[in-house]
């Protein structure tokens, strides 16, 4: 396999791996009410589980709420119950067609929880970035050994996934630091 396949490869895998983690610190909180507070709640319809989100349009009119609207409004009750028993720890208010969720402020002390549970997290990732990295250097080296590419195609792949790993991990870094502040300042 040609070096710019190796180093592409790799690439991919690290941007998969960042958009994983954005994906992960939207179900996050913040001090404001976010549609991806509910994204991972899955509701008992007709005995499948079902994202909330291919049930109800779910929006946020304000800063401290999240509205639910069941396409079926048969399928409110099952929805309070899944939103009763989930991590959420937000009593759900069902009053008719819709069902509201009241996104209480944050503690001092509970933002600095979650600053460091978003700290850890990225930490993960940035872990997951250089393993992906030890393993493009792996594969580079094997192709060099079986005599697939040369040293010098071999080093310059080894300082082309270097310095993908350094772009990747300053965005985890950047994506933590931004994350953070958000949660701070809410």
């Amino acid at each position: 396999m040609p070096t710019k396949e190796i180093v592409a490869t790799h690439e991919t895998s690290m941007k998969k791996c960042i958009e994983h983690f954005q994906a992960e610190l939207k179900s996050i909180r913040t001090g404001r009410a976010s549609t991806g507070l509910v994204d991972h709640v899955r509701v008992d319809y007709y005995g499948s589980p079902t994202p909330l989100n291919q049930l109800a349009t779910i929006s946020t009119p304000d800063p401290a709420s999240i509205v639910i609207k069941p396409f079926d409004p048969a399928s409110i009750k099952e929805i309070v119950k899944a939103l009763t028993t989930s991590d959420l720890n937000m009593p759900p208010i069902a009053d008719g067609k819709i069902v509201r969720l009241s996104v209480p402020p944050l503690s001092e002390e509970r933002r600095k929880q979650i600053v460091g549970q978003v700290k850890q997290t990225g930490e993960q990732t940035k872990v997951t970035i250089r393993n992906i990295r030890r393993d493009g250097n792996k594969h580079l080296d094997e192709e060099q050994k079986n005599k697939l590419i040369s040293e010098d195609d071999r080093d310059r792949g080894k300082r082309d996934i270097d310095d993908l790993t350094k772009k990747y991990v300053g965005k985890a870094d950047e994506i933590v630091k931004a994350k953070s502040e958000d949660i701070m300042n809410d």
